[in-house]
């Protein structure tokens, strides 16, 4: 027999009272708690409060508090991620980041969903469905990823954007909802190597 957390998992209907589910958010609760009021001399126990909250993650993570997810156990996390402050990651199907993504402050991935209809909203049954961002995204402050969405490598989302639909690699994109404004181009690399080049040209002058 398929359990509740298999048919969450699996973006089917479940119901979220089960105590499988329960005893999961519950300990997902918990973890959190501990994080989001750990001290900034903390560092080294928020990253093994994270690592034990999430599925995997890198070696290297760094989320400003506060945190909230559902479980935690359904986030994979890549290598170098930051999350800015109000991070809100609603897990009852998979989110998976990859590595290097920045995340701007009150960012929210919200794989949850209900029925849209009220009869069958309101017996208490729902589902999810799993939200993928990429290598090397950076998602503006206030950005939201609705259920389904994936997101491309090396993409930026533009601050207060809502994303509804999956966003190809390697462009800007902002709005609500989303929408692609441009790509990044060679001239747009060519541009901030210079100003790169340019920083560490000055910093060793100093």
């Amino acid at each position: 027999m398929t359990t509740e957390k298999e048919k969450m998992i699996a973006a089917q209907l479940y119901r979220s009272n089960d105590a499988v589910l329960k005893a999961e958010m519950k300990r997902g609760r918990q973890l959190t708690r501990l994080f989001n009021t750990s001290t900034e001399e903390q560092l080294d126990y928020r990253t093994t409060l994270l690592k034990q909250l999430f599925a995997k993650t890198g070696e290297q993570l760094y989320i400003e508090p506060n945190l909230r997810c559902d479980y935690g156990t359904n986030i994979t996390v890549g290598e170098s991620f930051y999350a800015n402050y109000d991070c809100v990651l609603l897990d009852v199907a998979p989110i998976t980041i990859g590595d290097n993504v920045m995340f701007g402050p009150r960012v929210s991935l919200l794989t949850a969903s209900h029925p849209l209809d009220a009869t069958v909203r309101n017996s208490g049954l729902e589902y999810g469905e799993a939200i993928t961002i990429g290598d090397n995204v950076w998602l503006g402050g206030s950005v939201t990823v609705n259920p389904g969405v994936t997101i491309g490598v090396n993409t930026i989302i533009g601050s207060g954007s809502v994303v509804t639909k999956t966003m190809p690699a390697n462009v800007i994109a902002a709005g609500n909802p989303c929408r692609v404004i441009r790509e990044l181009t060679t001239a747009d690399k060519q541009l901030w190597e210079e100003k790169q080049a340019a920083y560490w040209a000055d910093y060793e002058n100093d």
